[in-house]
């Protein structure tokens, strides 16, 4: 299976959109006089983070037809995201906005997602890719939520599952997207269960399973061969099944500016380990240093590390 994603390039599916950031880092939402703007979104700093350490990335996603919409599309394309695949939308749809703040502790972030306009991708849109030209699809939890993206999402997922792909998700559960936990329990475990690569933390594997506790969902799911799912635990580090057997993975300790964009940051690396050849406990270890450095900056995807940063931070905490 992992041999395939040595081709490198990879199709995202999931939201996009603007990040406002209260400035100066440290400042709370309700006391800022100003907010500086970056890209954002989960399917968006996932590919960011796979285009900065080497990948070649696409999204397939929506945005609104306005400014906010645009400003997104000419962020993308400056991380050097491949934008084909993206529709803009017009009439109520607006763009996933978040005002976030950049503190460690107690740090605010109010999301926006009413007529949210990456749940507009279709069937069609989904049907209408060449799946042939990527070695595997990133699903985000969060493009299951609403549809038609939901049905767009599963349709992509079946498609590249015909011609190969290895399927990768980010259980990325929001529950303020969902009408229901037990809805996002249905849903994202049978779409999980469809994949190869399966990457979650306690509290997305309990709502799995539907239970206070995911661990035994998690490797459980990991006893269908070659399939690898990974247990994130926060500060505990993660847990990583498959093949039968399983391996901690502590997490790098940093001083930290913000706890957002880690898990975006932690597929990123993760998956570049991947499809550099690093054997699997060391390409959980780049997943676990992206995260590390991402915490350490401000913004989500302008955060994301490169491959030589990435690799120094490594050598550096290992000597």
């Amino acid at each position: 299976m992992l041999e395939c994603l040595a081709q490198n390039k990879f199709l995202v599916i999931g939201r996009a959109g603007m990040d406002l950031y209260a400035d100066p880092p440290g400042t709370e939402i309700e006391d800022a006089l100003k907010f500086s703007a970056a890209l954002g979104g989960s399917a968006a700093n996932i590919a960011v983070a796979i285009s900065k350490q080497g990948g070649n990335t696409a999204l397939l996603t929506a945005v609104s037809n306005d400014a906010v919409g645009r400003y997104t599309l000419k962020a993308l394309t400056s991380y050097g995201v491949d934008t084909r695949f993206i529709k803009q939308v017009g009439g109520e749809a607006r763009n996933s906005l978040a005002v976030v703040e950049t503190r460690a502790v107690h740090c605010q972030s109010v999301i926006y997602r009413n007529g949210a306009a990456d749940f507009e991708v279709t069937k069609a849109d989904a049907a209408a890719i060449n799946y042939s030209e990527f070695a595997a699809l990133i699903v985000t939890g969060t493009a299951l939520a609403r549809e038609p993206s939901r049905s767009a999402t599963l349709e992509a997922m079946t498609l590249a599952d015909k011609a190969g792909l290895v399927l990768i998700i980010d259980i990325d559960y929001r529950p303020y997207s969902w009408s229901s936990k037990e809805d996002a329990r249905d849903i994202c475990r049978a779409a999980a269960e469809l994949c190869d690569i399966i990457i979650g933390n306690d509290e997305e594997f309990a709502v799995l399973n539907g239970a206070d506790d995911g661990r035994d969902l998690a490797q459980q799911m990991a006893t269908k061969t070659s399939r690898i799912v990974v247990y994130k635990m926060g500060e505990k580090g993660a847990i990583t099944f498959s093949g039968g057997t399983d391996f901690a993975t502590p997490v790098f300790s940093v001083s930290a500016l913000k706890p957002t964009g880690a898990g975006d940051g932690f597929m990123g690396g993760f998956i570049s380990g991947l499809v550099a050849g690093d054997p699997l406990p060391q390409a959980v270890k780049r997943g676990a240093a992206t995260a590390a450095l991402v915490v350490t900056r401000v913004g989500c995807a302008p955060a994301m590390p490169d491959t030589a940063e990435v690799l120094s931070f490594i050598s550096q905490r290992s000597a």
